[in-house]
């Protein structure tokens, strides 16, 4: 069996690659993804709960014709962590294996095959549902994910300018300085204020921890695409009520609806009801739906992960570190 630490899972996800990787398999009818498991943690005093994910999903194989692998993700979410100890609030392990047999292939890094999956499912998302002529995307939040979104959505739009706005100035200038060589026909900077990012921004990409709404409804303008990775828990939220009945919604799976709060809420409130959601990741990839209506829709995307993906990322690693890609 192979063991691929986080190194090794890098080189072997370039970003269009991944985000191609993911259309295929959301369109792929042969893939089956239980209901994963969830439980709650106990936390230190003072910090919110943490959050073990049992993630299982596999791909048909055998009378199919093709190579099939099953794969499961054993993740722990412990929201506090960037803050009180400098450590990744997400951590993970990947297991995979033959579909034909279970014979076992490899064993990666969780953490980083999940930040690059989240992000390169956020950029497909844009590909369906934002203009073709987009040329800023603003990334709101600073943490671990934040380098990954920006060079994925670079990867299937040309930017020509990435802002990046978060709550600590300092860690705003960090994440641009990090991208920037990787993006090197667009200009990469922070932003001093919120409101200045999203007046000025065509795409906005939101991940964060945060509890309460940070992009406010009222500030989205005709055209924009605001997408939403960061909150998994009813308890969180990234946006408010007015950006939801404002925005044409998309989900990437059917959990989205009852597991993150910025849609479990304005479901309870009526602000949104499930008729008003326009499609998911599967149906835009699969052409069932239509993403983007006219250039002044408002298009809203809210991710909350799915081991689909996770499978997706794993098995282009793994072929590609045996050469197979």
């Amino acid at each position: 069996m192979d063991m691929l630490d986080a190194e090794a899972v890098a080189r072997a996800l370039p970003p269009r690659a991944l985000v191609d990787a993911l259309a295929t398999m959301f369109a792929d009818r042969s893939v089956t993804v239980p209901p994963r498991h969830h439980h709650t943690l106990p936390a230190a005093q003072g910090e919110r709960p943490g959050t073990m994910l049992l993630m299982p999903a596999w791909q048909a194989g055998g009378q199919t014709g093709r190579t099939g692998y099953v794969g499961v993700k054993i993740a722990t979410v412990f929201p506090d962590n960037p803050a009180v100890r400098d450590r990744p609030a997400v951590t993970a392990l990947y297991y995979l294996t033959e579909g034909t047999s279970g014979r076992p292939l490899a064993q990666l890094d969780g953490t980083e095959l999940t930040r690059r999956r989240t992000a390169a499912a956020s950029a497909l998302a844009a590909d369906h549902l934002a203009r073709p002529d987009v040329e800023t995307l603003l990334m709101v939040g600073t943490g671990a994910l934040a380098p990954h979104v920006i060079r994925h959505h670079a990867a299937v739009r040309p930017y020509r300018r990435v802002l990046v706005w978060g709550r600590d100035p300092a860690r705003a200038a960090a994440v641009a300085r990090v991208v920037a060589p990787d993006i090197p026909r667009a200009e990469v900077a922070p932003v001093a204020t919120l409101a200045e990012g999203l007046e000025r921004a065509d795409v906005i990409a939101c991940a964060t921890s945060a509890t309460h709404p940070v992009v406010p409804g009222a500030a989205l303008r005709p055209g924009q695409h605001l997408d939403l990775m960061g909150g998994f828990t009813p308890r969180m939220r990234e946006t408010d009520d007015e950006a939801i009945r404002r925005a044409r919604v998309f989900i990437d799976t059917e959990v989205a609806l009852s597991e993150c709060g910025d849609l479990a809420d304005p479901l309870a409130t009526g602000a949104l009801t499930r008729e008003a959601v326009h499609g998911t990741l599967t149906q835009l990839c699969r052409g069932e739906r239509p993403g983007r209506a006219s250039t002044d829709d408002i298009t809203l995307f809210k991710s909350v992960g799915t081991a689909l993906e996770d499978l997706a990322a794993a098995v282009l690693a793994w072929r590609t570190h045996m050469g197979e890609i």
